[in-house]
């Protein structure tokens, strides 16, 4: 007899013997004792949960001929057929690879006969999802009236591609994914029975590894049995699965935490030089962080032992709640990328590297989010500004100036452009204005807010000293330092001389720097009589 994998040879072969499933169980099997079996059950779940072990356990149980507590005897000629494969009446179909127009025909002539030994013709479609539309059609009705002796079961992980007349016709079953606890007691009875010696830590490794997935699970221990040995421990599954040792996660995330690049790289090199595969370092980096938010939370954790788990601890005492969070998020926006990229280890380490850099993290150490950096603060709403108005000058959008000083038209002259602007030195108050207005009307807004109320004075024949009775502010000065700021102001200013001048800024009135963001937006937004909001 060949070789049978362990996922076939301990397959349940009754309701009892499955794992995890009992709100499922429970309800079939008294279904079966009070002869309420239904015509048509739509099985839903993910993969390995049990769902065509339960399609074929219900199968034999309808047709058993000495049927126990709703369960099937497994020992009559009926039970011994449908287990050999030899009973015609209990039909598999995989839909993925018969989803055709033609197969569902097929089984529509088929149950109009009936079984042959059974006393139902039980039709079992996996993957139901896979069907065709017209397949569905072709299969609407049969589903909805058959005879009394046929009965469907249709198993899928995907029920949201089902079309809602087929699931309005089905009794639906949601398998729930399966326990690590459940599964490593399933495990521990399929190591004693196969004489195989596997670590409690090893057993967690295989239970995490499965994701709720009893198959899955008999797949990784029976993989790790094919060399012969039948010792298993954490380091040679972690070794088979390509998983890096949890020395290099730990490593690579302590760094990412202390803000370490040149250990992050370090261990980034050991980890490529080993063979392994960054994809899975970077989603065991994504659970190790996942890990340290449950310790943070007081939750649970069987799958490391006292020393891993210590220094584990040790993390989440350096970093927040918050921090971890933003680290799970990073880093699957940087799988995202690895995927769309030719160059995943340069994409990789880039996104490491970014993650170590304390500038880019707002310099908290701790992942703290509290003390927000001034000078970020002031280049956001410099950057707001530069659209606003730059949205001016493309809309050509002239805003209305309310100038006091030019409330008598008859004494004041146009300002067309800036070669009309004459400095005169004894009216140098007047000309200071309408050289501000000007850039107003020239759509320098923020400069325009940031000098409206100074007052200019000749410090000498080459430089012109403009005065901030009220300060400057932080945010000001950051202003009327850029360099393109300054250069404007500067031509504006020669321009009127009629020769090559320098400015000085000085602040008559020092006061407290002003950093708050609404601070300055209302400086800027309110007062002034500008017709635009600025909106968050």
């Amino acid at each position: 007899m060949g070789y049978t994998a362990l996922y076939r040879k301990f397959r349940p072969q009754t309701f009892s013997e499955m794992v995890g499933q009992e709100h499922i169980t429970r309800t079939l099997k008294n279904q079966i004792i009070a002869n309420r079996v239904g015509h048509a059950y739509l099985f839903n779940g993910v993969r390995g949960t049990g769902k065509t072990t339960s399609a074929k356990v219900l199968a034999r149980a309808i047709n058993c001929l000495n049927p126990k507590d709703g369960e099937p005897c497994n020992e009559c000629e009926i039970c011994k057929a449908a287990l050999s494969g030899s009973l015609t009446d209990i039909v598999e179909m995989d839909a993925a690879s018969n989803n055709s127009v033609e197969d569902i025909r097929s089984i529509r002539e088929e149950v109009n006969f009936l079984p042959t030994k059974a006393k139902y013709r039980v039709y079992i479609i996996d993957e139901v999802h896979m069907l065709s539309q017209g397949a569905f059609n072709a299969l609407l009705k049969t589903l909805e009236e058959p005879p009394e002796h046929v009965k469907f079961i249709l198993a899928t992980t995907e029920p949201q591609k089902l079309p809602a007349t087929i699931l309005s016709r089905c009794q639906r079953f949601d398998f729930k994914r399966i326990s690590n606890e459940d599964i490593i007691k399933r495990l521990e009875q399929v190591c004693e029975e196969t004489s195989v010696k596997a670590t409690k830590q090893a057993l967690n490794i295989i239970a995490e590894l499965s994701e709720g997935a009893m198959r899955d699970a008999l797949s990784i221990l029976e993989r790790c049995t094919q060399d012969g040995e039948n010792q298993i421990d954490e380091n040679k599954i972690k070794e088979l699965v390509g998983i890096p040792k949890l020395d290099y996660i730990h490593g690579i995330t302590q760094a990412i935490v202390e803000y370490n690049i040149d250990k992050a790289m370090e261990v980034i090199t050991a980890i490529i030089e080993d063979g392994k595969d960054i994809s899975n370092l970077l989603w065991e980096m994504i659970k190790y962080i996942k890990d340290i938010l449950m310790v943070k939370t007081n939750q649970k954790l069987t799958i490391y032992n006292e020393e891993d788990f210590s220094r584990l601890k040790d993390l989440a005492e350096k970093t927040s709640k918050s921090r971890a969070i933003k680290l799970i998020s990073e880093l699957s926006l940087l799988d995202t990328k690895m995927k769309a990229s030719t160059q995943r280890t340069i994409v990789f380490e880039a996104g490491i590297i970014k993650l170590c850099d304390k500038e880019n993290n707002n310099g908290t150490p701790n992942g703290g989010g509290n003390n927000i950096n001034a000078e970020n603060i002031n280049q956001d709403i410099y950057e707001r500004l530069d659209k606003i108005e730059n949205y001016l000058r493309s809309t050509n959008v002239k805003p209305r100036v309310q100038n006091t000083y030019m409330s008598n038209r008859s004494e004041k002259k146009n300002i067309e452009n800036s070669s009309n602007l004459k400095i005169e030195k004894t009216n140098l108050s007047h000309n200071w204005k309408d050289i501000v207005n000007h850039l107003k009307q020239d759509g320098k807004i923020v400069l325009y807010t940031n000098l409206i109320n100074t007052n200019a004075v000749e410090i000498n024949d080459m430089t012109l000293g403009i005065q901030f009775p009220g300060g400057i502010t932080s945010f000001g000065k950051t202003v009327l330092e850029r360099p393109e700021n300054k250069q404007e102001l500067t031509k504006q200013i020669s321009m009127a001389y009629g020769k090559e001048m320098h400015i000085k800024y000085i602040d008559t009135k020092p006061q407290e720097l002003v950093t708050n963001e609404e601070q300055e937006l209302s400086k800027f937004a309110g007062g002034y009589d500008i017709p635009f909001d600025v909106v968050e």
